[in-house]
């Protein structure tokens, strides 16, 4: 079933919204969770809540690109289920550690601050923008997806090193981009 036959189920408020949504998406969506919370049941719970958000949101949403609007509300509600069971300390899932790499390009404090959000989220895409495709997607795969760098080795036909060092000159060049634009870091 494609995209607009889901969200036209959703829209009628058909229960068979959700089992679609499911069998197309469910593994997509535990991908997402996972790589943040790295805990089944915290995952699986987040997939759940996306469904209950997709059936709560849709009318009056209506989605062109049913993944995305289901990937951002996944990638959300994990992030929430993180930071409310990690309050007083990281564990070790991607998500810690891809926000323990960029700790140094986006602010002197916590990724977690929310000081400009708008302002860098603008420069951030600016910046991603100029940069290569290799570049760029192993960025947003790292630190969008959270997925671990050897999936985004294979996933690039690359070794685990050498996204290793395109990481890190694509987060130095960052770092110089927005103190270039004005940031503090």
């Amino acid at each position: 079933m494609d995209d607009a036959d889901i969200v036209s189920l959703y829209w009628q408020r058909n229960e068979e919204a959700i089992r679609e949504t499911e069998e197309k998406y469910g593994a997509y969506l535990g991908k997402i969770a996972w790589n943040i919370l790295a805990n089944r049941e915290d995952s699986e719970e987040s997939v759940n809540d996306t469904y209950l958000h997709a059936w709560n949101s849709m009318p009056p949403q209506k989605p062109a690109m049913l993944s995305t609007y289901l990937g951002k509300l996944t990638r959300q509600l994990s992030i929430d289920i993180y930071r409310r069971r990690n309050r007083a300390k990281r564990g070790g899932s991607e998500y810690a550690l891809s926000l323990t790499e960029l700790e140094d390009c986006v602010s002197s404090g916590s990724t977690e601050d929310e000081v400009e959000v708008h302002l860098l989220a603008e420069a951030l895409g600016q910046y991603l923008r100029g940069i290569s495709p290799e570049a760029r997607t192993a960025f947003l795969r790292r630190y969008y997806f959270m997925d671990p760098l050897g999936e985004i080795a294979a996933g690039q036909g690359f070794t685990e090193s050498k996204v290793k060092s395109m990481l890190y000159r694509t987060r130095q060049g960052l770092r110089e981009y927005l103190e270039k634009e004005g940031f503090s870091i």
